[in-house]
């Protein structure tokens, strides 16, 4: 297992650990408060434990070697277990929070001699979210330091959603903590029970942003995004720095898995060169490629002429731009 798919496993179970500790608390704190806001994020915390249990899923699943019926490989699994994740979180949590805060407000609801309890639950569970949430900034911060990113940057451009899934979730379980803290403590000082239902509807709303972010994250990703553009570039120049290579007329790459990259290259070689010459540069290329950029994982160069105008249109229509004329 490679040190980058290890921390993605230890980030995962270390949100685990600590989303079902406090999960349990926080369902034993509700029930015996009467707090809404308790027990919308009991089931903030169960949903996330659920979630993980699905990014677990999705690393192991992710890393089967390809064989014949799936020759790139199973490394799209990660993305699709982490849209059922998302979907999860949507659900059990947000949907669940939002009826709770509804509920409560309607209903209404008397908090009973055990609201002591909450404040426990609730301090006991940032220190644990919050260490969650320490793991999961380390994890994303020495892989953007991998990818020379800003942190900011490789959230929005990783192409595994595990660290940003669970870095989002326990960013949002931490602010959800802190809404539950201020309902319950403007149900007490108040005595009216909308305030606690207020809360619950704003950690819903909270999940559900949270849901849709990961929603988003994982379709770009399973329709097949293009590989970093920095990289695209790099391989562009390495292409017409070959002797054999007259131009780059079209390069196509797309996520197939972590750390794991189709290029498709369309290059019009050298005239003079004989088909033999022109085999044994394909080789030598996709040598000096992978040995170059580990992310390859399958290389196609495909000999065209740069004359070609329907490849160039399509190239123009796709990039804004025709590649050999640059």
């Amino acid at each position: 297992m490679s040190a980058k798919k290890e921390r993605s496993l230890i980030t995962v179970l270390v949100a685990l650990a600590a989303n079902l500790g406090v999960g349990f608390a926080k369902l034993i704190a509700g029930l015996l408060s009467g707090s809404g806001a308790l027990l919308s994020e009991a089931a903030h915390s169960f949903g996330d434990t659920s979630t993980q249990i699905l990014l677990l899923t999705a690393v192991r699943r992710s890393q089967r070697p390809a064989d014949r019926r799936y020759p790139f490989g199973y490394g799209k699994e990660r993305y699709f277990w982490s849209l059922l994740a998302a979907m999860g979180i949507m659900v059990s949590g947000a949907a669940y929070s939002m009826y709770e805060g509804i509920h409560t407000i309607v209903a209404g609801g008397e908090q009973t001699e055990y609201v002591w309890v909450n404040y426990i639950v609730l301090g006991i569970a940032l220190v644990m979210e919050g260490t969650s949430l320490v793991q999961a900034t380390r994890q994303v911060k020495k892989d953007a330091a991998e990818h020379h990113r800003s942190v900011r940057d490789q959230l929005a451009s990783s192409d595994d959603p595990t660290p940003r899934a669970v870095f989002t979730e326990d960013s949002a379980a931490v602010i959800g903590i802190l809404l539950a803290a201020v309902g319950v403590a403007l149900h007490q000082v108040t005595g009216s029970a909308v305030w606690d239902g207020i809360a619950s509807i704003l950690i819903g709303v909270l999940l559900a942003i949270v849901a849709l972010l990961l929603l988003q994250t994982s379709r770009r990703l399973l329709l097949g995004r293009q590989a970093d553009v920095r990289m695209i570039r790099a391989v562009e120049q390495r292409l017409e720095q070959q002797p054999e290579i007259d131009d780059v007329v079209d390069l196509l790459t797309m996520m197939t898995g972590t750390d794991r990259v189709l290029l498709c290259a369309r290059v019009d070689f050298v005239d003079t060169y004989s088909a033999g010459d022109v085999e044994q540069a394909c080789v030598r290329i996709d040598d000096d490629l992978r040995a170059e950029f580990a992310d390859l994982d399958e290389i196609f160069i495909q000999p065209v002429p740069r004359s070609d105008q329907g490849l160039r249109a399509r190239v123009l229509r796709r990039y804004g731009r025709v590649l050999a004329d640059e």
